[in-house]
């Protein structure tokens, strides 16, 4: 999963990359939730311009834009489109795979269904902080990698987007139809489905 696979329309990659898996520090998990911004729309960084912050944005696919949210939390974005467009797709939740000892630590012992169930547990159950914000996903020291055995064709659920108060109202949340990692409140069609 090169720069390519992230140099198109970031409505195509959110979706696409349910199902892939995220690696860093010796723990891992299948996303199954994601989020699309782009700088045409207010709830998307790059919708400012180009700023020290949002430098990430307009770079090349197919790097990290790591950021903290409320001052709390690192979240976790992919940047797509070609250079100078303003995307990326907020990584929202994942299965936990690999490293569930390192991610119940990180995270304070958690059920295995809470580890990964939001943007700022996920990080935190995979050690990922701001330091790796412009670093490449194909690679490291954050990989993206393929979807595993049984997870190459995923039925989505979409919705609009949570936690924001800005062009809350477009359907650019997508997440794996019954998985119970998703973080709430679920997208339409996914209580009924999990």
């Amino acid at each position: 999963m090169g720069p390519d696979f992230y140099d198109r329309p970031v409505l195509e990659v959110a979706q696409d990359l349910i199902g892939c898996v995220v690696a860093h520090a010796g723990a891992s998990g299948i996303i199954v939730e994601t989020e699309a911004y782009h700088h045409s729309e207010p709830a998307c960084h790059a919708y400012a311009g180009l700023t020290a912050r949002t430098k990430p944005l307009f770079g090349p696919p197919g790097v990290a834009y790591v950021y903290r949210s409320y001052g709390i939390h690192a979240l976790l974005n992919a940047v797509c489109e070609p250079a100078g467009v303003g995307a990326a797709v907020l990584i929202r939740a994942l299965e936990p795979l690999d490293g569930l000892e390192l991610m119940r630590e990180r995270r304070g012992l958690e059920p295995a269904l809470d580890l990964c169930s939001g943007p700022g547990k996920l990080t935190q159950a995979l050690a990922i902080d701001l330091e790796l914000n412009a670093s490449p996903l194909d690679g490291g020291p954050i990989e993206l990698t393929p979807p595993p055995p049984g997870w190459e064709e995923v039925e989505l659920v979409a919705g609009p987007r949570i936690g924001i108060t800005r062009a809350a109202e477009l359907p650019w949340r997508f997440a794996a139809r019954g998985s119970r990692n998703v973080s709430k409140p679920w997208p339409r069609g996914q209580r009924d489905a999990a």
